[in-house]
């Protein structure tokens, strides 16, 4: 065999290994002879699968061909005699007497005899040379250090041990390069290829009307590269175990923890393949394990049913480049000064809240924390630094504040659900602040957290527990419960001084990023593992990453000791930087902080001025001068929605910028009463929240909870750092003594200018709609018809509507896909207008569930086709919800008032809720407080906790 054709058989076996065709694996092994996997041996020995232990064997050697293969088999065949013995089944010891130990008799037939003399004895342990054996798990461990001996000295086993060091599904590559290849050659290359199969060579058609939308401007095809990139193929099919499409950050570990096999660890295994399988100790994991960034699968094969996290198509293609065009209205641009606030002492860190868009949380370098309404432009809140209990801290703290008590703030940030925010200082401590809305905070937990500097702050959720992770001076990171203050994991590995820290998750796996003034980038589980990444940050120095608010993209920005600032984005299936952007001076004057926003800019402050790049230029696109008075590195911050931009000022100030959408947010509160804010009493059941925000936010509960049930949608990288993207806030229960006469009053429209209407086409025929609700990416509507039909009208991304989402001033199309299918639902009697029409979109508009009466219908978004139907009535399914963190769990209420927890995956009902009387009117997660809310047509309202689904 040529040794291409022996590559190649390596590559077959890292694909069906990602795919956990493990029974596949080991016979391809075991027939090519090409590669030993010592780690399947050990397990089959130490379990005393004698039959498949010998058939392995026999793919690399026979019994007669050297005295190695002779040692090896006598002493399996002799333990598997022994074994026999040790059980008084003197009937088997004879069998494997006669055919496995006579063939030895030959070459030693001294040996032979004493063996078999064995069959007098009561207890074989009565022979002097067998006096030691100990129970049949010792006597197994003791022979396999020997056969490991013996077949690491055999020659047959030579350069047979180790398995080559591939990167990730490095097959998948290889077609995606030949697709990619293929598609350059099309005579009339579309941007959406439609791959089919991989039998003949790829080929786009004639071109048939309109070109296809683009994959890259359409959210609704998932995570797809760009345009002329191919959608993905392999490991992650659209029917997966939930915790699969996890963006690999491949690559990154370069001093995993050790595994059994040489062969494995010598590897480059990736961070994402960490992040689905952390290493554990061998005797854990008794399965192969290939170097891959990107096996997908839970540890044995699934059914082929469950959903992943993105569309899925064949293939994660390497994209082909196509002409792109930067010119944006200036609208998208925050280039308006909108207000402009005197802190007093100069800002260090600023966080907007994340539900009240005009909320902004400012620390200073005096260690002062203020909080201002940018909408009114008053300050609610202003503390000065002081200690709380200074009894309780440390001795270290009390002499540094005696020796010196200028503090400075490090870092300020909300928690995900706006409760709580956080300030880290630059001695020792963090204090943690509760918010009750309006100028109402309170002294929550006050943590002595590291020696020296606190450099950051961050909130996460690991084990569906809030929690605050801090790091410091003191070259660690600590993670602290957010109730008490309890400390739960110390992080250590770092050998310099740790300067940031970006908490994410990627399906379900919680881990941490940390930054080191050494330029190292390390990461984290909540564990006691040790680091899992050891990589350089460009410019080895003061460096903050941050993912996109869809959690998609990582970035970082750094800069270094000589001023050199870099920003760029990492390449999470390489571990790699995938593209760095240009425009920086050679000699920052400071340490440059960045900021993204709408999953579509950066910016950075460098030179006096607000640098912004589109995340997919590297070139500069604009500068923001703000009017001028801006320091040489000025600190920004976002709001969630991206319609504001604070920037820190020379003369101790801050200027808030809007884009066009921002103005007039702050326009329509300018002549606001801020009277009842000033109390804690008028908040009823939710937090403040400016007027047009609630009302918007009212707007868009309603919708969802009319149309789909689903609850309002949030990014999942609440927890990266960035608390901008959770919605859910915890309801405050208003005290009875509250002052009823003060509370909001929402403005009322009165120019007709603020309302915009346009009718949505629709070339089908249809009858009435029957539910409606926007895509989770605001860039599309879905429909579903009282026929039971689905329609989808989809903003174009143009010149009049760059930004592709959902305007009334350009009107959407009806949009299909090539085949033209329909998206129909599953009748009873042909009478679906009489049905209860239901359905849910995931979390990334990927797949939408949906029923009309019938059975329940599990659709593909991109492609329209049917991926599955279950549950036939009755009962009848009345409301649909994925759950906010698994697409393969979804809630279904019934018309017989139960609700049904399902898992696509196994295709099974986990839990069955019953507290209704009546049919189920509305479902809805939260994504803080794990629970399901439920509402009835009997005029009740339950919560269910999502742990153990009790009431």
């Amino acid at each position: 065999m040529s040794s291409l054709s022996r590559e190649l058989v390596f590559l077959i076996l890292q694909f069906l290994d990602e795919e956990k065709f493990k029974e596949t694996v080991h016979k391809l092994e075991q027939e090519s002879g090409f590669y030993f996997n010592m780690k399947y041996f050990e397990d089959e020995v130490i379990n005393g699968n004698w039959d498949e232990v010998e058939r392995y064997l026999g793919g690399f050697t026979k019994v007669d061909d050297n005295r190695y293969s002779m040692k090896i088999f006598f002493e399996i065949r002799k333990q598997k005699y022994l074994e026999a013995l040790d059980k008084h089944d003197r009937s088997k010891a004879v069998e494997i007497l006669v055919k496995d130990l006579k063939v030895f008799a030959s070459f030693n037939e001294e040996l032979f005899k004493e063996i078999t003399q064995l069959l007098t004895l009561e207890n074989f342990r009565e022979n002097e040379q067998l006096s030691k054996y100990g129970d049949t798990k010792s006597a197994r461990a003791i022979m396999l250090v020997e056969l490991k001996k013996l077949i690491e000295a055999n020659p047959l086993f030579r350069d047979k041990l180790q398995f080559p060091n591939l990167k990730s599904s490095r097959l998948r590559t290889l077609i995606n390069q030949s697709l990619n290849w293929q598609h350059q050659l099309c005579k009339n290359p579309r941007p959406n290829p439609d791959i089919k199969t991989l039998f003949v060579d790829h080929s786009c058609g004639q071109p048939n009307g309109a070109r296809a939308p683009s994959p890259a401007n359409n959210p609704l095809l998932g995570s797809i590269p760009k345009p002329g990139g191919f959608p993905q193929l392999g490991a992650h099919g659209p029917f997966q175990p939930a915790p699969t499409p996890v963006a690999p950050l491949a690559g990154w570990m370069s001093n995993p923890p050790a595994v059994t096999h040489p062969a494995v660890s010598g590897g480059a295994i990736g961070f994402a393949a960490m992040l689905k399988h952390p290493r554990t100790p061998s005797a854990a994991n008794p399965s192969m394990d290939y170097p891959s960034g990107d096996s997908d699968h839970v540890s044995k094969r699934p059914r082929p049913v469950g959903l992943s996290e993105e569309v899925n198509l064949p293939v994660n293609m390497m994209p082909v480049t196509y002409p792109q065009s930067h010119s944006y209205p200036q609208d998208d641009f925050h280039k308006a000064v909108a207000r402009t606030l005197s802190q007093g002492s100069a800002p260090m860190s600023m966080d907007f809240h994340p539900v009240q868009q005009t909320l902004l949380l400012v620390g200073t370098n005096v260690g002062d924390i203020g909080l201002w309404d940018v909408g009114t432009k008053e300050r609610l809140v202003v503390r000065n630094f002081k200690v709380w209990e200074l009894g309780k801290c440390s001795m270290a703290l009390q002499a540094a504040l005696v020796k010196d008590p200028t503090v400075s703030v490090n870092r300020i940030i909300w928690s995900p659900d706006g409760t709580l925010f956080g300030v880290a200082y630059s001695r020792h401590i963090v204090q943690i602040y509760s918010y009750h809305g309006g100028d109402d905070i309170r002294q929550h937990l006050e943590i002595d957290a590291h020696v020296g500097g606190v450099n950051d702050i961050a909130f996460a959720h690991p084990n569906k527990q809030l929690c605050i992770i801090t790091c410091g001076d003191d070259k660690t990171i600590k993670v602290w419960e957010a109730t008490s203050g309890t400390k739960q994991f110390t992080f250590e590995g770092h050998e310099a001084p740790v300067y940031s820290v970006c908490p994410h998750y990627k399906e379900n796996i919680q881990f941490i990023f940390s930054t080191a003034l050494d330029g190292k980038i390390k990461a984290w589980l909540y564990d006691n593992l040790g680091s899992r990444v050891d990589y350089d940050a460009p410019g080895h120095w003061c460096t903050t990453m941050a993912y996109s608010a869809d959690g998609s993209r990582l970035f970082s920005c750094g800069t270094s000791k000589d001023g050199e600032s870099h920003l760029v984005e990492w390449n999470e299936s390489e571990g790699a930087v995938k593209r760095t952007y240009q425009g920086f001076r050679k000699r920052s004057m400071g340490v440059v902080q960045f900021d993204t926003t709408r999953n579509r800019f950066l910016a950075a402050g460098d030179e006096f001025v607000i640098k912004i790049w589109d995340m997919d230029n590297t070139s500069l696109l604009t500068t923001i001068e703000a009017d001028g008075g801006l320091p040489a590195s000025p600190r920004i911050r976002f709001n969630k929605e991206g319609t504001l931009l604070a920037v820190s000022t020379v003369d101790n100030g801050i200027k808030v910028l809007a884009n066009a959408d921002g103005v007039r947010l702050l326009r329509t509160l300018e002549n606001r009463s801020f009277d009842a804010s000033r109390s804690a009493s008028e908040t009823v059941t939710k937090p403040l929240i400016n007027p047009l925000t609630a009302a918007a936010a009212a707007a868009a509960a309603a919708a969802a909870a009319t149309s789909s049930g689903t609850a309002a949608p949030s990014s999942i990288t609440a927890m990266n750092g960035d608390n901008r993207s959770m919605v859910d806030v915890k309801p405050r229960i208003a005290d009875e003594s509250m002052d009823k006469s003060k509370v909001w009053k929402l403005m009322e429209i009165t120019d007709t200018a603020q309302c915009r209407s346009l009718k949505l086409g629709d070339s089908i025929r249809t009858a009435k709609i029957s539910r409606l609700i926007y895509t989770n990416s605001g860039v599309a509507i879905l429909a579903l018809a009282s026929n039971a039909v689905h329609l989808l009208w989809k903003w174009p991304r143009n010149e009049r509507n760059s930004t592709g989402k959902a305007t009334a001033s350009v009107s959407p199309q009806l949009w299909q896909p090539p085949s033209g299918i329909l998206m129909t639902n599953d009748t009873i009697d042909n009478s679906p207008d009489e049905a209860v029409h239901c359905f849910a979109l995931s979390k990334n508009d990927s797949y939408v569930m949906s029923a009309s009466g019938g059975k329940i219908s599990l659709f593909n978004m991109m492609t329209f086709k049917t991926m599955t139907t279950f549950m036939p009535p009755p009962p009848a399914a009345t409301f649909l919800a994925f759950h906010p963190q698994d697409n393969n769990i979804i809630a279904i209420g019934m018309d017989d008032s139960t609700i049904q927890i399902y898992n696509v995956r196994i295709d099974e009902v986990k839990s069955k809720l019953r507290g209704h009387s009546k049919k189920i009117t509305g479902l809805a997660f939260s994504n803080v407080l794990n629970v399901l809310v439920s509402s009835g047509a009997d005029a009740q309202i339950c919560v269910w906790n999502t742990d153990g689904w009790e009431r």
